[in-house]
């Protein structure tokens, strides 16, 4: 006679299961809450010195077209765009006689700084400079004037705009964010290898200790 086989309940490891779950969506969150995924930007600005800027009277050395930004929106950017055209207008017409002057307040918004910054860049701007809280814009003839020699020793202004300057620091700017991106992933774990390890070791036996218990407990029924 073939003795009938005794089914046995299949074993789910439940503990298991859950860490599969779960681990998962807390390791997601602790990284939320350190902001791990977000990307850290920069801006390399040069900033004129105060006795230069009031030494060459750069307030005054043009007739400057006044933009103000208020912190609204739809107005700010209006006004952004008719900056744009006027400053693609000073730069063709090499005017040495007008220029612009950007003014802000405690009211604008961050976006609309950057945003000049980057109009500033793209319309290749021959000379601005940042001096409390106003942009001076000028442009220049790129001409200069056949003088006879002398001993008088002259001086450039430097607000730290050229164009060199700027090239350099939006290409500066660019590689360094393609750096971030690429390294990202490798400095993240290296800083955090150790709360991962714990975190995973200390699963690993808890796992352990709980399978041990539980196939411990099915012996002893069995019996």
């Amino acid at each position: 006679m073939i003795a009938k086989r005794e089914k046995r309940k299949k074993i789910f490891y439940v503990p298991g299961m859950i860490s599969l779950v779960l681990i998962p969506l807390f390791c997601f969150y602790h990284f939320y809450k350190v902001d791990a995924f977000k990307v850290y930007g920069a801006i390399d600005l040069s900033l004129p010195n105060k006795g230069d800027f009031e030494k060459y009277k750069v307030e005054t050395l043009r007739k400057y077209k006044v933009y103000k930004f208020s912190g609204n929106e739809f107005e700010d950017k209006k006004k952004l765009n008719e900056m744009r055209f006027y400053l693609r207008k000073l730069r063709k017409e090499k005017d040495t006689i007008n220029g612009i002057k950007l003014q802000y307040n405690s009211k604008t918004n961050y976006d609309t700084f950057i945003r000049t910054l980057d109009i500033l860049t793209i319309e290749k701007a021959p000379t601005w400079g940042i001096f409390d809280d106003d942009i001076y814009v000028i442009a220049n003839s790129n001409t200069p004037k056949k003088t006879k020699k002398d001993t008088i020793e002259y001086h450039r202004m430097n607000c730290g705009t050229g164009e060199l300057m700027r090239q350099q620091a939006y290409w500066e700017q660019k590689n360094r964010k393609e750096e971030e991106a690429r390294a990202f992933q490798v400095t993240f774990f290296a800083q955090k290898w150790q709360l991962i390890f714990c975190g995973y070791f200390g699963l690993i036996l808890l796992n352990i200790f709980t399978l041990v218990k539980f196939n411990k407990n099915q012996n002893y029924n069995q019996k």
